[in-house]
Order: structure tokens, then sequence, then C-alpha cells
């Protein structure tokens, strides 16, 4: 059947299909190798129907124009977004690793040097973020990946805007800033309080806020007290500082923030305390069991066409030919591809569902651009829920996304409770 042995009814050429990731309305994500270059990618194939509808078209490029100019080592990169006579499909970076909440479910809290790595390397992937003026607007651990060598990458940007944007209230509320709740224009201050939020817990092993349900955690971002002396001493201004009530009190920007907290990292672990937290990361996901990679046949396509244009590429990387990707990346293809396909703790981001929420809300409820409400709209929600009002930018919220259907995925289970959200990664609690 073509729904299970390929794509939607259509392959991109150039690229060797290994395995089906994941499926929903909106379309399917696959692992699969650029043939020119040996590169691993994860591909989203859209819904061709969505594809067809001019309006909806236009409002995704703007949106793939605003994330595809992230770059940096720290971001799930955007490589290509591609147009063909069938449909759609965005060609992004395959990442080896496991989610932060998939890591604090196995460990608990970390050591303050590890989760002070997670942090800065988040940080930093916030950074190239807010440097070029989008906003997150769901940092949350499900969308913190650490790979194998201590790395931290911030993934998902499926509910971004631009900062300054008008927006509605959207975030996992289990995270968000309060400001979010009352949907004030988009911020990087919001994302640095959310940033804070998942270092409390991955620090403490503990959430700052246990509300049960959205209401709930609305009043407890905005007027509980900061459960500071948890923490570490080291860490405790770094913690007031970053959740902060009024957005004005906190950074402005990850930059800013990341000037703070090398220094209370420094002045609290010492000058080593990166080289530490990073080798006890890579100590813990070693003895994570991460989900395994099926070894799979590669998929026969339904039809392929050579009529594919890519529409954009990600920023600093050029469109995927053996000419065109960058020296760095090429080095390390072939023993990332290596990693992929021999080793069995390989974990494939669902990064890959990055920019198609807008897409899949769409398939799901029968959204149109333009109109007031979104499909899965909610104002009362699990705290664990990605929560979603409608908004002026129309972008959708991951929680109607597609459901992974194999193990890979680096952001756990969508299935694995009630407050599943499955493009954002953020099942069993939305962490």
């Amino acid at each position: 059947m073509v729904g299970e042995s390929a794509p939607v009814g259509w392959t991109l050429p150039g690229y060797e299909h290994v395995q089906r990731l994941g499926s929903g309305a909106g379309g399917q994500v696959w692992l699969a190798t650029h043939l020119a270059t040996d590169l691993p990618v994860a591909i989203k194939y859209l819904v061709p129907r969505l594809h067809e509808d001019g309006n909806f078209r236009e409002a995704y490029r703007a949106e793939a124009q605003l994330l595809g100019g992230l770059d940096s080592p720290h971001i799930s990169r955007l490589y290509e977004y591609v147009e063909g006579p069938h449909g759609a499909a965005i060609v992004m970076e395959a990442v080896e690793g496991s989610s932060l909440r998939a890591l604090m479910q196995q460990e608990g809290a970390t050591s303050p040097e590890a989760a002070l790595v997670v942090l800065k390397g988040s940080l930093l992937g916030l950074a190239a973020a807010h440097e070029v003026g989008v906003v997150h607007r769901d940092y949350k651990p499900a969308n913190v990946l650490v790979t194998p060598d201590g790395v931290s990458k911030l993934v998902d940007f499926g509910i971004a805007a631009r900062s300054g944007e008008a927006a509605r209230a959207a975030g996992t509320p289990l995270y968000m800033a309060p400001e979010q709740f009352s949907g004030d224009p988009a911020s990087p201050a919001a994302d640095v309080y959310s940033a804070t939020v998942t270092f409390f817990q991955c620090v403490t092993g503990n959430r700052p806020y246990p509300g049960a349900n959205a209401i709930e955690l609305m009043a407890q971002h905005a007027l509980g007290t900061i459960p500071d002396d948890e923490a570490p001493a080291p860490v405790r201004g770094l913690i007031r500082h970053g959740m902060a009530k009024n957005p004005a009190d906190r950074p402005a920007t990850a930059l800013e923030f990341l000037d703070e907290l090398e220094q209370a990292a420094v002045g609290g672990y010492g000058e080593d305390w990166e080289e530490r937290g990073q080798q006890k990361l890579v100590t813990l996901l070693a003895l994570l069991p991460l989900l395994l990679l099926r070894t799979a046949q590669p998929a026969t396509p339904a039809a392929t066409t050579s009529i594919a244009t890519t529409v954009l590429g990600g920023a600093g990387v050029a469109p995927l030919t053996a000419a065109g990707v960058g020296s760095a990346v090429l080095a390390g293809a072939k023993a990332q591809r290596r990693g992929l396909t021999r080793s069995t703790t390989a974990v494939i981001a669902a990064a890959v569902l990055v920019l198609a929420g807008l897409f899949i809300a769409a398939a799901i409820g029968g959204h149109k651009p333009g109109s007031s409400a979104l499909p899965g709209d909610s104002t009362t929600v699990n705290g664990g829920t990605t929560l979603v009002t409608p908004s002026a930018t129309a972008l959708a919220s991951p929680s109607a996304g597609a459901t992974p259907t194999t193990s890979p995925s680096a952001t756990g289970s969508a299935t694995a409770g009630p407050t599943a959200t499955a493009a954002g990664g953020g099942g069993g609690g939305g962490t």
C-alpha cells in the first residue's frame, strides 16, 4: 500500500527513504539519506490537498521563511522546503540523541553542572532565534534534545512568532510566562522564563508550580512565590532573575541571560563546570535505554518526480547537492550516517515536525487561512497540553500534530498520557 510503503503517493528525488517515523492527517515523516552527500535527513511530506490551496500555501511559505532564517548548531536545522507537482516536503536535520524530558523521566534531577550545560546550549539556540526576531514560545523539556556528546539542541518552532507580533495565548501552561497567558505580544523575555522553569525542573527534579490545569497554573505563574530555595545556592539568583513575574525584570534576551549563566556557573562550580557537566550528560545518555531504530529496507516509492523545486533553503545551508552542502556538514555526514544506521541508540528528533502545525491543524479541522479560530484551540486544558488560542498570526497548535507511529522519537511517546501533544513532543504531561 502507498501509505505503508512510500510517502503520500510521491517521493522527493535524490533521497533513499529508509524508514517511516510517524504519520498523521497532515502527512508523514521519513528518515532518509541524501544520495549525493550521504547525509541523513528527516523529510516531512505534506498532504497534497493542503498544497493545492493557494492562500494556505502562501501563508505556509511565509512561516517557512521565518524559520528558515535560523542558523545555529543548537537548533535542528531546516535544509529545504520543496514544492513539486504532487505536493510539498520539508527536509530537516536528523538529530541523534534523547529529549531532556526522557532523560529526566529516567534519571530525575541532574547535577547542577549538567543542568547548566543543557540550559546554555538551548539558550544559544534561543539567542540565534532572538537575533533574527523569532520567539519560540514553547520551550519545555520535550523540545530540548541532548546528543550523545552532551550537547543540547532546541527543536519545534511550530508556534513561533516574530518578536513584538500580536499573539494570543500559546505555549505549554506548565512552562509559560505569565504574560503568555494574557496574550501579550511575543517577547524573548517569555522564552527566558520558560527556559528558567525548565532549568529549575532539571536541577531540582520538580516543576516550580504543581497546578492541575491551565487556570491554576496561570495564577501560580503570575502570583506564586518563586521556589528558588529548592535549588542549589549558586543558581538561585539565576532562577529568581529568569522567573521574574514582570518581563521587564528578566533578562531581555537569551544572549543576555547567557552572560549571567556563565558568571553563576563559574562562581559556583569553578572554571571547569562545563566540561564536568557535559561529561555527566554523556554518561547519562550512555545509560539511558534509548529507543531503538528498527532495521528497515528502503521504501518502495509510489511515484517520483524530477520537477521538484527548492522554494526555501535554511540559513547557512545550501540546497542539498554534492557541491552545495558546506564542507563542515559534509565532513560529518558519513560519520553521522554510520551512527544512525549502525548504532542501535539513534533517536530521530521530532523536530522534523517543525513548521507542520499549520498544515496539520487545517487537515484535522478544516481550518481555512484567515478564519478567526484554529482547529483544536483550547483555553481550558491540562497544564501539560500545548495551549493555543486564536491568533492573528495563524500559527497552529502542535497538539494537533502528527502522531508518531514508530519508536524513534526524541521527544517521547505521543500516547504516553492524556496530555499528549504529538507534534510538540509533549506527551505524558507536556514536559
